[in-house]
């Protein structure tokens, strides 16, 4: 019976298909939270086909896009200020909602990656 069960419950579960409506966020105005290490960061930005516009500590900053596929993109800073912003960020969009996507990202070339939430702006 239990066999039965966990048959049952593994075959609804491998059914389920994560949304990716990923061209609904291509462009628009949003803003994002990202957790690091119990610290809850958040911005808002624009962003249109190429150029994103991003608000974060009343500081804006601004990266042009180089889209990899509807849900992959990376950034790039056009004024770094610093080493960091030098380098290029993968972001990965892994699911999507009807007003948010949960996203990962990490600089390119580097495997830690840190996930976060972006919802679209209604103002």
């Amino acid at each position: 019976m239990r066999l039965l069960c966990f048959l049952l419950l593994f075959s609804v579960l491998s059914c389920y298909e994560t949304s990716r409506n990923c061209k609904d966020y291509k462009t628009g105005k949003f803003y994002s939270e990202v957790l690091i290490n119990d610290v809850l960061y958040k911005s808002s930005f624009r962003r249109t086909e190429n150029l994103q516009i991003e608000t974060y500590n009343k500081k804006i900053d601004s990266s042009k896009l180089r889209w990899i596929n509807d849900c992959e993109v990376i950034f790039k800073t056009i004024n770094p200020k610093n080493m960091a912003e030098r380098k290029d960020v993968h972001l990965k969009i892994l699911t999507t909602t009807d007003s948010s996507y949960t996203f990962e990202y990490s600089y390119v070339g580097e495997t830690k990656k840190q996930k976060g939430i972006a919802y679209k702006a209604t103002k």
